[in-house]
């Protein structure tokens, strides 16, 4: 569906070149939400604004369904443009215009029938569940309402993309998860391709199905969204995984004489395992649990847990082995040296 091969995207500043996107290729699946992390500077945004051109890169090309669209003219870039969608952190809506008048502007600016344009508003205004709001005014509304109107109306020509950015950085937790729910109902409705740009890793976790984290105008890391946070390659993505997946050990909490302290990561079917009673079972071991949480992703389980073994080094060890042999990860957080 996009196709980015080789961007880059160089400013001067001081009479130097500074890479703000710096040689990423990437395939964006026709039909799936992909998203786009990082910190504040890593080029997460220029890149996702070369995908309409908002921002034209210095090198590299961008295809859409495999048509180039990096040199067309104004005229046969306009024509494109009608199919990408773009909503932003802020709403940018027209505070004097009503809700309907907000969408509508955006379908006359687009030379859309004007008898039909009443009834498109409608079903726009329906779509994200705000049919009773064609009368109200942006400042009547909530945050997360001005995002649905935002949404309504990058909807409005009925674009094959939609790209967000930041799109609910400036929302509360609640409204956050309206918008989140209202993405993924419309990516299921209308099989819209959504690229969607945020630091917030528990949109992540919930909204994408593939992810790719940036850092420093450069592409450090591609996964499906289950991988990418039961596996992570990079230091960067690992970074950001753990603010979300955050099971530490307490620093009051140290192994005792005869004890060790082992984190432990369960994926797929085994995070259903019950390998805690059964280490209980098998040595002669005695295990308490410190600290344990089990996340779904994609509708995937994600289990991590921190507990403490105590008993003969012979047992630790063969408990150790077993536990090794029935996880997917472990990796020893305190006790004696192995």
């Amino acid at each position: 569906m996009i196709e980015l091969k080789n961007i880059d995207v160089v400013f001067k500043q001081q009479n130097k070149d500074f890479y703000a996107v710096k040689d990423v290729s990437l395939n964006i699946n026709k039909g799936e939400v992909f998203g786009i992390v990082g910190p504040s500077g890593a080029g997460k945004s220029t890149l996702v604004r070369t995908i309409n051109l908002l921002q034209h890169p210095t090198n590299g090309k961008v295809l859409i369904e495999g048509q180039n669209i990096t040199n067309l003219n104004r005229k046969e870039l306009s024509k494109v443009r009608l199919n990408i969608g773009m909503i932003f952190q802020h709403f940018n809506l027209i505070s004097g215009a009503t809700i309907a008048g907000n969408i509508a502007f955006a379908l006359e600016a687009n030379h859309y029938p004007k008898s039909k344009i009443q009834k498109r508003v409608q079903e726009l205004l329906e779509l994200v569940h705000l049919p009773e709001k064609a009368d109200a005014y942006p400042a009547n509304l909530s945050g997360g309402q001005k995002q649905r109107v935002a949404i309504a109306r990058a909807l409005a020509n009925d674009p094959k993309i939609l790209l967000c950015d930041e799109a609910t950085s400036a929302l509360d937790l609640e409204n956050t998860e309206e918008i989140v729910s209202l993405l993924k109902e419309i990516k299921n409705k209308l099989h819209i391709t959504i690229v969607f740009i945020t630091h917030e890793m528990e949109v992540a976790k919930k909204l994408f199905d593939r992810i790719a984290f940036m850092e420093n105008g450069e592409l450090k890391e591609v996964a499906n969204i289950y991988d990418a946070f039961s596996n992570p390659k990079v230091p960067i993505a690992k970074n950001l995984v753990e603010r979300v997946i955050n099971v530490t050990l307490p620093e009051q909490i140290c192994a005792k004489e005869d004890e060790e302290i082992y984190r432990l990561k369960y994926t797929g079917e085994k995070a259903y395992s019950p390998i805690i009673s059964e280490v209980s079972k098998k040595f002669e071991v005695s295990v308490d649990i410190i600290n344990a949480k089990i996340d779904y992703i994609q509708g995937n389980p994600l289990g991590i847990l921190i507990i403490a073994i105590a008993g003969e080094k012979n047992q630790r060890t063969a408990a150790y082995e077993y536990m090794k042999e029935h996880v997917f990860e472990i990796e020893k957080l305190a006790g004696g040296e192995r």
